[in-house]
């Protein structure tokens, strides 16, 4: 259910409507738009009545929602979320597609990472994206170098003003994390790690989560809910593929038309990932252009100096030569840089 107030409610009538419901052992969400402020209710509704709330000064309709994902809907907040940085930079709404580039694991070479941050920056990129801990199928493959690896993120920061985005695999982690990175990402395999995304609704950090192989547009949403309920607003949602039918072609089935339907249901900024949601390099070009025309507010793209003798993932890693030929034509595509007059 929510509250919408009239235009020209006062603090005060907003006010009492809160109190009223917050009697009734409920919580309340409150999303003060540019024209309208409204007040989602959370909880059992069966314990309050929707009459009562129409009577209340100041309130112009209440509506039930009947999608489960309240607080990340549309109904609930009609404008795009829009997270920023302290440097600036921004993703969602109508704000330019970002690009995050990196490893998909950060390596004991720390200069290869800083060649890749550094031709990151170059094209233009905001983020430098990197695994410290490694969810791995199996045990005997590359886990991550932990802490150093944050410690090489945190460096390449240092050097070249791109922003970190690493992955989180553990509740107990979090500080760690947050001390080093300026996104936490929750991996595909934790998509609905209940406990950990509850958690992350506690931090003030800005999180992105990865749709996971077998997962609904539906579960992928609740899984945003979890994080927005427990009190973090700042949610980025990726989409990184579905497990399809064809194995032999690509990794994953990527779902480009989950781009415009998120947009349509959510307010949460999207974006995509076509290493992951391909596993093949040549296809990272056309689905990731692909993905920026169906409205994603940015790409996830992996990057690596030496791609056929990365710890993970080399197969759909870009070389640098390789990253910069497409960051060219995705950057005219998006209208950040105008190659054909030189304007770097």
């Amino acid at each position: 259910m929510i509250v919408v107030m009239e235009p020209k409610a006062t603090e005060e009538q907003i006010g009492q409507v809160v109190d009223y419901i917050q009697s009734k052992g409920l919580r309340v969400n409150i999303n003060r738009g540019e024209h309208l402020t409204v007040v989602a209710v959370l909880g059992d509704k069966t314990k309050i009545n929707s009459t009562s709330i129409n009577t209340f000064e100041g309130v112009r309709e209440v509506k039930v929602i009947q999608e489960p994902y309240k607080l990340v809907s549309r109904s609930t907040k009609e404008e795009d979320t829009i997270i920023e940085f302290k440097n600036g930079v921004k993703i969602g709404g109508l704000e330019r597609p970002v690009i995050m580039a990196g490893p998909c694991s950060v390596e004991k070479d720390y200069e290869g990472l800083l060649k890749v941050a550094k031709a990151a920056r170059e094209m233009g990129c905001q983020f430098l994206r990197g695994g410290a801990f490694k969810p791995r199928t199996s045990p005997y493959d590359f886990q991550g170098l932990e802490e150093k690896g944050l410690e090489y993120l945190a460096q390449a920061r240092k050097e070249t003003g791109l922003l970190v985005v690493t992955e989180i695999m553990d509740t107990m982690d979090i500080p760690l994390v947050c001390k080093y990175a300026d996104i936490l990402q929750v991996g595909a395999r934790n998509m609905q790690n209940f406990k950990m995304l509850k958690a992350l609704g506690r931090i003030d950090k800005p999180v992105m989560i990865k749709r996971g192989p077998a997962a609904t547009i539906r579960e992928f949403l609740l899984a945003a809910e979890y994080v927005v309920y427990n009190g973090n607003p700042n949610v980025i949602l990726c989409e990184r593929g579905i497990k399809g039918i064809d194995n032999d072609f690509t990794r994953n089935t990527l779902d480009v038309a989950a781009v415009p339907i998120i947009r349509k249901y959510s307010h949460l900024p999207i974006i995509v990932d076509p290493s992951h949601g391909t596993g093949k390099r040549y296809l990272i070009e056309p689905m990731g252009k692909a993905a920026l025309i169906a409205g994603a507010h940015g790409l996830m793209i992996e990057v690596h100096h030496d791609p056929d003798h990365a710890s993970s993932d080399g197969a759909q890693s870009l070389s640098i030569e390789q990253f910069k030929d497409i960051a060219k034509k995705l950057n005219k595509l998006i209208g950040r840089i105008d190659y054909d007059n030189k304007n770097m």
